[in-house]
């Protein structure tokens, strides 16, 4: 019972949208009306406002990283070890994905998965940060960065972490954004993925 409760209580804190209170705190559209329709930081970027942007990725990286803060801190006064960690860290990135707020319309989650990194192994966050830089800075293409860095983090949480619950957690997550990913895939197969930093015109 209690794991449910670190469980939906990490959900919940996943499932506020800071991209939609990031436009209405600038007083942009809806993200989920123009470019990608992602609610998510690379989306908000497209509206020009780099300043909400910024607001968005932190924020969503914000509550990966204190959803696994909080479980490590409180799970040992209820007796719970590791697996309360592995399960709110796979929880809070469920929620941004799957937003209760959102009616389960949320983000691809590659910030969210940053920030859980960060929060389970400052080393293992590092290496994921990165790699999706360096895939960036090499491509111009975000997708493409998040599907090169999300297909080898689970080999930087084996090495780092060996075989725990937490690169069980880890795994789920990035097969996860992978499979978020499905459109950008297609976009990127047939030469038609947005560069960072390309801006759409709000409609």
């Amino acid at each position: 019972m209690t794991l449910l409760l670190f469980a939906g209580l990490a959900y919940l804190l996943g499932s506020v949208p800071f991209a939609m209170i990031s436009s209405w705190v600038f007083q942009l559209p809806d993200p989920r009306t123009y470019g990608s329709k992602n609610p998510g930081a690379t989306n908000v970027l497209r509206s020009g406002k780099k300043a909400a942007a910024v607001l968005t990725l932190l924020g969503d990286a914000g509550k990966g990283w204190l959803a696994v803060f909080l479980a490590q801190s409180y799970a040992p006064q209820w007796g719970l070890g590791e697996e309360a960690v592995a399960i709110a860290a796979l929880a809070v990135f469920l929620g941004h994905v799957f937003p209760v707020f959102l009616r389960f319309q949320g983000g691809k989650g590659v910030a969210t998965a940053v920030g859980v990194l960060l929060g389970l192994n400052v080393w293992v966050g590092l290496l994921a940060l990165a790699t999706w830089l360096l895939a960036a800075y090499v491509w111009r293409i975000s997708s493409l960065s998040a599907l090169v860095a999300a297909a080898l983090t689970p080999l930087y949480s084996i090495g780092l972490l060996g075989f725990e619950v937490s690169t069980l957690a880890v795994s789920a997550m990035s097969l996860l954004l992978i499979w978020r990913h499905q459109s950008n895939i297609v976009n990127l197969l047939t030469g038609k993925e947005g560069r960072i930093g390309e801006k759409k015109s709000p409609e």
